[in-house]
């Protein structure tokens, strides 16, 4: 058994923000040692030069003795109830913190500037990427990071004078977050996903929850009552697409002179035609009235707020329009990872269209169930082309909705998306899976459809 020393600080897990964590430490100047369960795990060379002398520990954590630890800081891919770490479960240490904690914990304690926190099953990197630019052009000196882009523990190193913080949180974060403390939260919607981790959908959802712990105010989903918390923060206000109540964020017909056309509303204000929203589908423009009730809260002024959601036109592999070309676009929503992130895309988009909708789908589906595809598919679909590990159970559940045709891979499918597309329509890549049978992540599926895209759009072929 291998003792960590007594005040000494235990970070497990070498993965991004393991790093992260290893950074934030040194320059607190605590001592801390490091444990992976994997021998030789990626970037051990580069943490070894970077921090000389630290102790490192490869192997299971049951041969770790962390009684005396100062405390245990888990990377978000760690789950807490790994052997060796379910001993301290319930555990107090210094300043009535669990004992096993997670970057986000370590975070808080540092953080001088209020925090925008956005958690969801789907678009909460569109959210908190909207809401960073937005205050980027109201003037506010954000840093944005977290679950997206640059790890929060480093955001204090390179943004020391921040007036505010917007981060995207996993539910693998926030589990081992006791107090976030946010000025708002929003929690964007839920959907089954991550349930090897969580159990299920309930553990899930408790997860995620987390993010309203100490928030002063908080924006969830009108239309997903799984999103409003069990015990509110002090200020709670719901989006979603239908007509506001007082005080809600939505969608209703309103005529400003130019004739009746949908406008984002508050409650009985007007704030922008819907139609101005550059990201493409109801489902964004939910998405921009999520950001638009958080920036309300921080105080970012509307004229700003609006020149962002009508310049924005999304990330990359998320709902990005790739190309338009005889009156097919071209989608490329590769990070739909799971069943709700293809609902959503779907519902967004399909009754916009003057045509139908073509999905491409398959993968690793997770042991989702897929039958919630099949009655916006009927609405909205011309063909759903399958593709991947799990293409045949996807197939099972759409059979008798619309036309289905299997192929082997994403070319494939490319092929015959270009062959029965009609003016329209939207190909839409949207795979309700995850991509490791055929593709290393989600980023070079959706390189491997622009590709395809281009090749169409040139003339050359798929």
């Amino acid at each position: 058994m291998i003792k960590v020393p007594k005040g000494v600080t235990l970070v497990v897990g070498l993965g991004i923000s393991g790093r992260a964590i290893c950074r934030h430490l040194h320059r607190l100047g605590r001592p801390f040692m490091v444990a992976d369960t994997r021998g030789e795990p990626p970037g051990l060379a580069d943490f070894r030069a970077a921090h000389p002398g630290v102790a490192f520990h490869g192997g299971p954590l049951t041969e770790l003795d962390m009684d005396e630890a100062r405390e245990v800081v888990i990377s978000p891919g760690v789950d807490p109830r790994t052997p060796g770490l379910e001993a301290l479960a319930g555990r107090v240490g210094e300043g009535g913190d669990p004992r096993v904690v997670g970057e986000i914990a370590l975070f808080v304690r540092a953080a001088r500037a209020p925090i925008a926190a956005i958690t969801g099953a789907n678009a909460k990197s569109t959210v908190t990427t909207l809401l960073g630019e937005m205050a980027e052009e109201a003037g506010v000196r954000v840093a944005v990071g977290g679950n997206l882009g640059t790890p929060a523990l480093d955001l204090l190193a390179a943004c020391p004078d921040a007036e505010l913080f917007v981060l995207e949180l996993s539910s693998f974060q926030l589990e081992t977050t006791p107090w976030l403390g946010a000025e708002t939260a929003a929690f964007l919607n839920l959907s089954e996903d991550h349930l090897d981790r969580h159990g299920d959908l309930a553990g899930y959802r408790r997860a995620k929850l987390a993010i309203f712990r100490g928030a002063r105010h908080g924006v969830v989903n009108a239309e997903d009552p799984a999103t409003w918390p069990d015990v509110p923060p002090p200020a709670l206000e719901r989006f979603g697409t239908g007509i506001p109540g007082a005080g809600e964020w939505g969608i209703a017909e309103h005529d400003d002179g130019t004739g009746p056309r949908d406008w984002l509303m508050h409650g009985e204000t007007a704030l922008m035609p819907a139609s101005a929203v550059r990201l493409p589908g109801r489902h964004n423009q939910a998405n921009a009235l999520a950001a638009l009730a958080m920036g309300h809260r921080l105080g970012l002024g509307l004229p700003a707020m609006r020149r962002v959601l009508e310049r924005f036109a999304g990330l990359a592999h998320r709902g990005e329009l790739v190309a338009e070309m005889g009156g097919v676009r071209w989608i490329n929503d590769s990070k739909g990872t799971n069943v709700g992130a293809t609902l959503a895309a779907i519902a967004g988009l399909g009754p916009t269209l003057e045509g139908r909708l073509i999905l491409l789908a398959g993968g690793v589906g997770k042991g989702a169930d897929f039958s919630p595809l099949a009655p916006p598919l009927a609405r909205h679909g011309r063909e759903a082309i399958l593709f991947g590990r799990d293409a045949a159970r996807l197939a099972d559940a759409l059979e008798g909705s619309l036309p289905v045709t299997r192929v082997d891979d994403l070319d494939a499918a490319m092929a015959r998306a270009a062959a029965i597309a009609e003016p329209g329509d939207c190909v839409l890549l949207s795979p309700a899976c995850a991509s490791l049978d055929q593709f290393p992540h989600y980023e070079a599926r959706g390189e491997a459809f622009r590709r395809a895209v281009a090749r169409i759009t040139a003339g050359a072929g798929p």
